[in-house]
């Protein structure tokens, strides 16, 4: 038991080495590139944190199966209920904070909605009337498509070129369906605190995805540019609280000082190299790993079980 618990420990630790090798690579990629290498880092390596806790979780309900009496197991195995107690408590934690952030989620789309209730629609484009400037993309609810949200004041508060900018980055999230890959990793972000830098470093990546969108739109990158900058400038000095919109995804998301510097920056056609394989080869092995682990995990709790089962029939 006691390897098994060494292996359930390095299959919990390896997010910690992971995360900053899948930030590494997301650095040196593109922003599309580097959104999808985020998201499925976050996704599989919550997925094979849950998997080994459900593996400890279960091992009692194992034991029982084989018809080997709790007091048994607990006598083979001295760690058994207690390791399987402290896993089903962390697994009883994740689920509520995974279905806190849901709830939160679908109530930030729900009252996102409710504030598009006098706005006046052209096309998929909302705009609703008030001084104060703001611009996101919200996705589809309750049986209706995504639409660009903009108030009156933003689009005051920019030129015609700029406003192209603008709906044109707002609409690469919608048709990019970024908000699914933002969920992902702010699900995941619940499942292992090592995961958290991955979700805000996505949103930032999903915001460069939809900059170059917008920039290839318009054929200026010094324009989008500005036009960005300007739209974070607005909107900031409306700001209420702290401005977060949770998995939203709006203009202003990230940090703009570094989303202006990148576009007034040639767009990055390749990435490099010689880094690139590095990160990657380090995230695919930590991944990998964890997966093998998983799979290793579950094989010798089976075989546990079976030789208990066999010693016990043997008596």
């Amino acid at each position: 038991m006691t390897l098994v618990l060494a292996v359930v420990v390095l299959t919990l630790a390896l997010p910690w080495a992971a995360a900053p090798a899948a930030l590494r690579l997301a650095a040196l990629l593109p922003p599309r590139e580097a959104c999808v290498a985020l998201t499925g880092a976050a996704a599989l390596l919550a997925g094979g944190t849950v998997s080994a806790l459900i593996g400890l979780f279960h091992t009692p309900f194992l034991a029982s199966l084989e018809r080997i009496p709790l007091a048994q197991a607990a006598a083979e195995w001295p760690a058994t209920v207690p390791v399987a107690a402290v896993a089903g408590a962390v697994l009883a934690c994740q689920t509520v904070l995974v279905l806190r952030r849901w709830y939160e989620h679908r109530s930030l789309l729900a009252r996102g909605w409710a504030a598009t209730g006098d706005a006046v629609p052209d096309g998929d484009l909302l705009v609703v009337p008030g001084s104060k400037a703001e611009a996101f993309a919200l996705p589809g609810w309750r049986r209706r498509s995504g639409r660009i949200v903009v108030t009156a004041g933003m689009l005051r508060a920019l030129g015609p070129a700029e406003r192209e900018v603008l709906l044109g980055h707002e609409r690469a999230h919608l048709a990019g369906r970024h908000h699914l890959l933002s969920v992902t990793a702010y699900l995941s972000a619940a499942v292992h605190p090592a995961l958290r830098p991955l979700h805000q470093a996505l949103d930032f990546h999903l915001e460069r995805w939809a900059d170059e969108t917008a920039a290839s739109l318009v054929g200026d990158r010094r324009l989008a540019a500005s036009a960005i900058a300007r739209a974070a400038l607005a909107g900031a000095a409306h700001e209420e609280g702290d401005g977060r919109r949770g998995p939203l995804l709006s203009v202003s998301t990230g940090p703009v000082p570094q989303r202006v510097q990148a576009l007034l920056r040639p767009a990055r056609v390749r990435p490099r190299a010689r880094g690139t394989r590095a990160a990657l080869a380090g995230l695919v092995t930590a991944v990998a790993v964890s997966a093998l682990l998983g799979l290793v995990l579950a094989y010798w709790l089976h075989e546990y079980v079976e030789l208990a089962a066999e010693g016990v029939r043997a008596r």
